[in-house]
């Protein structure tokens, strides 16, 4: 396990959604209660991505972007065609009940959503979005550091994955949801590390310390066995370095000393664990390194600002 394999173990597709426009534009969809994390990605023809609080971002063939909002946004050709489809929380999709959609008499079916009576050609535009389920507080570090919409690159490697995808798409088969929300969690992971891997990108506490093959290997250990007592020595021990240059580099390519990097991970682990049924805080405390709860209590309220009985209990 590393930050990434982490930060992304609660993350997953569900009912991913297909919109295949098989006529001229103008199409769009309107996305009304908006999953914590979303990726689109036009597998042909190009299309806008158009928040409520941002600039459009244009989608191009084989683009992806991330987009993360809790403000609705619409997916279109242009970022001026008003929606025609709502798609809530649920992936339900409905038509706009006004008299322009009516008169195109779009029909869904499915995932799938087309003007009733006409046929997909390879001039149609076929846009597949996915919303990812956010589970407990693991995520939270990953997705703080994304912006409202991240654009990614065009990537020639990815072109067999998206080959996948449209092919998936093309009829109805059995076990076709499990297979897209499968592919979609690769195509996640592969987008997240071309956004970080960009020049101006702020990834996640660690991230980019993962690629120093010394540095990589004590974060890999800390995210493997965060419950050892770990001290700075111990942790200079497994890099192979002085207590003070291990110090020194870890902080600077980490963005926190070694130990306050390790407490506020164990507290990030300890806030998932207290929100499941049945987690005693003295349970949690021993998970996560602590020998007694009001030692693990004190560390808990001073990261976080909130006890863990009182995190717990506003738990949903």
């Amino acid at each position: 396990m590393d930050v990434l394999d982490d930060y992304l173990a609660g993350v997953r597709a569900h009912g991913a959604v297909f919109c295949r426009t098989v006529s001229t534009p103008p199409w769009g969809l309107r996305f009304i209660e908006p999953a914590p994390l979303a990726l689109a990605v036009m597998l042909h023809g190009d299309g806008w991505v158009v928040p409520a609080e941002a600039d459009p971002v244009a989608l191009r063939q084989g683009e992806i972007v991330l987009i993360r909002s809790t403000q609705p946004y619409t997916v279109a050709d242009r970022p001026t065609s008003s929606p025609q489809i709502l798609v809530d929380g649920d992936d339900h999709c409905t038509t706009i009940s006004d008299p322009a959609s009516a008169r195109r008499n779009w029909r869904i079916t499915g995932r799938t959503s087309s003007p009733e009576g006409e046929q997909s050609g390879d001039d149609s535009d076929l846009l597949v979005t996915a919303g990812y389920r956010i589970g407990g507080d693991l995520s939270l570090p990953l997705l703080d550091t994304l912006p409202q919409v991240a654009a990614v690159p065009r990537d020639p490697s990815l072109a067999p994955l998206l080959d996948l995808i449209a092919d998936e798409t093309t009829d109805d088969k059995p076990g076709q949801q499990v297979v897209l929300d499968r592919l979609l969690d690769l195509l996640l992971v592969r987008s997240l590390r071309a956004w970080f891997d960009q020049a101006g990108s702020v990834p996640p506490p660690g991230y980019r310390a993962l690629s120093d093959p010394l540095l990589g290997h004590v974060l890999r250990r800390l995210h493997e066995e965060p419950s050892l007592p770990w001290t700075v020595a111990s942790l200079a021990a497994e890099a192979g370095l002085s207590r003070t240059t291990f110090a020194r580099r870890f902080t600077s390519m980490v963005g926190r000393p070694p130990l306050a990097y390790l407490t506020h991970w164990r507290m990030t682990l300890a806030a998932d664990r207290l929100r499941q049924s049945g987690a005693t805080i003295a349970a949690v405390a021993k998970e996560v390194g602590y020998n007694d709860a009001f030692t693990f209590s004190s560390a808990f309220k001073r990261t976080r600002g909130i006890s863990p009985s009182a995190h717990r209990a506003a738990t949903p």
